[in-house]
């Protein structure tokens, strides 16, 4: 059976996500990437959650304390600055990472994700990507803004040497009113 967008999401980043392993929630949101990301990697491992709104990292902190996870890092910043949160240990490697582009749900949809920030996160990681680690892009496009973004990430993602990473597109193309889609980016 075909998977939904979510769903698929989750089953990629459960196919290569180990338990002990530093994950990225690019976008936290209201926590539910957060919080299987978190259970992924178990208390040994660790997640850095980004979001550039209060709201999510308030929505996410409340889901987080609800579940009883004590393995995350809310970072109230752009995914862009990544590097800044990143230990300076030669051999750090990110396991695996997602984003949720666009908006907040039930916020206010004038506060999207840029493709400028977006790109400059991608990059960040996949220097960190363990061998076979996988960054995983869910696109909501179907906003203002949307379409630019969409069309940045997947010039990015296209030029991306086939030699040292496999990149997946994945999506339901008869299905109306934008849908979401997947970019997967695994590192070889």
């Amino acid at each position: 059976m075909l998977e939904g967008i979510l769903k698929f999401s989750h089953h990629l980043l459960e196919s290569s996500v180990c338990e002990g392993e530093l994950v990225i929630d690019a976008t936290c949101g209201n926590g539910n990437d957060t919080l299987f990301l978190s259970k992924l990697v178990g208390k040994n491992g660790h997640v850095l959650a980004f979001d550039i709104q209060e709201k999510a990292i308030v929505n996410t902190r409340e889901t987080l304390i609800n579940n009883g996870i004590s393995n995350v890092s809310l970072i109230h910043d752009s995914h862009a600055n990544l590097k800044d949160y990143l230990l300076k240990e030669e051999n750090q490697t990110i396991g695996g990472a997602i984003f949720n582009l666009g908006y907040l749900p039930r916020s206010d949809k004038k506060v999207i994700t840029k493709p400028e920030s977006t790109i400059t996160a991608i990059d960040t990681m996949i220097n960190s990507l363990k061998q076979n680690g996988l960054i995983v892009l869910v696109v909501y496009h179907g906003h203002e803004g949307g379409k630019e973004e969409k069309e940045a990430i997947l010039k990015h993602a296209i030029k991306l040497d086939q030699k040292e990473y496999n990149v997946l597109q994945y999506g339901f193309i008869n299905q109306k009113n934008n849908p979401p889609f997947i970019i997967a980016i695994q590192k070889k």
